[in-house]
C-alpha cells in the first residue's frame, strides 16, 4: 500500500463539511423519534483494535413510529430499497473477526440516505425502484430538515468520532463501507458477486480487487455502481475528505440472505482484507496484536 494521499480536491462532493456534523438544529421541528426509540447509530465491536473502522449506512429498515412506516406495507419494506440486506449480519461477524469497531446506521435509507449528499435527489427518495414512497411526497423544507439534523448528522458524528478516536490513539485507520446491492435491476441481472468502489484513491481497492479475482471472484471494478458518484456521501466525506485509505464493498444480496452465506462472505472478507490491515500496521508503527 503506498504512502498516505492528499485530501480530496472534490470539496462539494463532502457536502455537509465534517465541522457541520456535529452542529444540530432542531429549532422549531418535531422529534422524529419517540421516547425509547433507539438513536440514529448502534456501534459493534467498539473496542476493537485493529486500524480500520467498518461503516454500514444501509443496515437497518427501521422507520421512526412518528413517520407512520412512509405509508408503505411490511413487504416493501422489506426489499431492498429500504435497507441493504444482510450487511448488519455480515458486520456482526467481520468487525470482530477484523477487531475493528462498526458504526451501522439505525434507520432506513426510504426516511433520509445516509449515503447521499444532503439535497441530492437521492437523498429523500419519492420513488425507490418503482415504488412511490408517499411519505416523501411533497415534504416540507422543515421535514426535510428535521431528517438531516435528527438522523443523518447524529449518524455521520458518531462515524467521525469513531475515525477521530482511531486516529488519537496514532492508529490511522482504512475506512471499508460495506453495502450489498440487489441481484436485479432494471431488468438486468447483475453477474456480479461482490463490487469494490473507489473514486481518487485505489489504494485499498487495487488490491481488494486483486485478491477476490485470485479466489476465483466476479469482482466489479466500480460496478455495478461507481465510487466516483457526484451523489454519494461517506467515501467523499470521511475517506477522500481525511486522505484515509478507503473503498466500498458492495455484496451480492441473494449470496448474503442466508446464515451460511453471511458466513462465507464475513470469512471471505475477512481473510482478504486481513493483509491490508497488517501492512496498514507496519505503515503507522502501530504493534502488532501481543506485542507491548
Amino acid at each position: 500500500m503506498s504512502a498516505n494521499v492528499a485530501a480530496m480536491s472534490h470539496p462539494a462532493l463532502s457536502e455537509p463539511a465534517i465541522a457541520e456534523l456535529y452542529r444540530f438544529d432542531c429549532a422549531g421541528q418535531l422529534p422524529l423519534c419517540e421516547a425509547g426509540e433507539p438513536a440514529s447509530f448502534r456501534f459493534l465491536n467498539s473496542a476493537g483494535q485493529a486500524p480500520a473502522v467498518l461503516i454500514c449506512d444501509h443496515a437497518s429498515r427501521r422507520i421512526p413510529a412518528r413517520l407512520e412506516r412512509l405509508g408503505l406495507d411490511g413487504a416493501e419494506l422489506a426489499r431492498h430499497i429500504a435497507w441493504d440486506i444482510g450487511v448488519a449480519e455480515v458486520a456482526a461477524q467481520l468487525a470482530p473477526a477484523l477487531d475493528c469497531p462498526c458504526v451501522l446506521s439505525d434507520f432506513s435509507r426510504l426516511v433520509i440516505d445516509a449515503n447521499r449528499r444532503t439535497g441530492s435527489s437521492g437523498s429523500i427518495p419519492a420513488v425507490s425502484d418503482g415504488t412511490e414512497i408517499p411519505g416523501n411526497r411533497n415534504l416540507g423544507e422543515v421535514h426535510r430538515r428535521a431528517r438531516v439534523e435528527q438522523l443523518f448528522k447524529p449518524y455521520h458524528a458518531a462515524v467521525s468520532r469513531q475515525i477521530e478516536a482511531k486516529l488519537a490513539e496514532g492508529r490511522p485507520p482504512l475506512l471499508i463501507f460495506l453495502h450489498s446491492f440487489t441481484p436485479v435491476m432494471d431488468g438486468f441481472r447483475r453477474p456480479w458477486e461482490i463490487g469494490i468502489l473507489w473514486n481518487e484513491d485505489d489504494r485499498i481497492a487495487r488490491p481488494l480487487i486483486e485478491a477476490l479475482r485470485a479466489r476465483g471472484l466476479t469482482v466489479g471494478d466500480n460496478e455495478p455502481y461507481s465510487g466516483a458518484s457526484s451523489e454519494d456521501y461517506g467515501l467523499h466525506a470521511h475517506g477522500e475528505g481525511r486522505g484515509l485509505p478507503s473503498a466500498l464493498i458492495e455484496l451480492r444480496q441473494d449470496l448474503v440472505d442466508t446464515r451460511e452465506g453471511v458466513q462465507r462472505w464475513a470469512r471471505i472478507l475477512r481473510d482478504v482484507l486481513k493483509p491490508l490491515l497488517a501492512q496498514q500496521r507496519d505503515m503507522a508503527n502501530i504493534p502488532s496484536e501481543g506485542q507491548t
